[in-house]
């Protein structure tokens, strides 16, 4: 789980280095192959839908193996991001921390995806830091 969130972190700085927010996620196979990524693209791509999550799912493309798959995604996902997941039926979320902001966790509960939140520091750090340096863009991206 570690190694696959040290993926979803390199795509998070990729998103950070770019201007946009630093969230970062993969997709992963059953073996623990990386199979798409994806990072947090609204500011640089002027899409409000394009999250990370939701990023790293339209790059594993036309998929059936959905329900194989494991989401790993730097910060807990929001509604949409959780939303997506649950459409394709994704059955386990791995999460680097959910502190600074807590998604649609429940909802994942409730339809019986497992979760494991890491409560990673480098990922809680990222965060706390960009929200304190930049907290328009934060709200932007989560709707305030």
């Amino acid at each position: 789980m570690r190694d696959l969130l040290r993926e979803a972190l390199a795509e998070a700085r990729t998103g950070l280095a770019e201007g946009g927010l630093p969230i970062g996620s993969v997709l992963a196979d059953t073996q623990g192959r990386i199979v798409a990524r994806g990072h947090n693209l609204r500011v640089q791509s002027g899409d409000p839908t394009a999250h990370a999550e939701v990023a790293c799912i339209r790059n594993a493309g036309r998929r059936r193996d959905w329900r194989k798959l494991t989401l790993v995604s730097t910060l807990s996902p929001c509604v949409m991001c959780t939303g997506t997941a649950l459409l394709f039926k994704i059955p386990h979320v791995i999460v680097g921390e959910n502190r600074n902001f807590q998604g649609a966790e429940e909802l994942f509960h409730r339809a019986g995806v497992s979760l494991t939140v890491l409560d990673d520091g480098e990922c809680i750090a990222l965060m706390r830091d960009f929200i304190a340096a930049h907290p328009d863009l934060w709200n932007e991206d989560i709707g305030e």
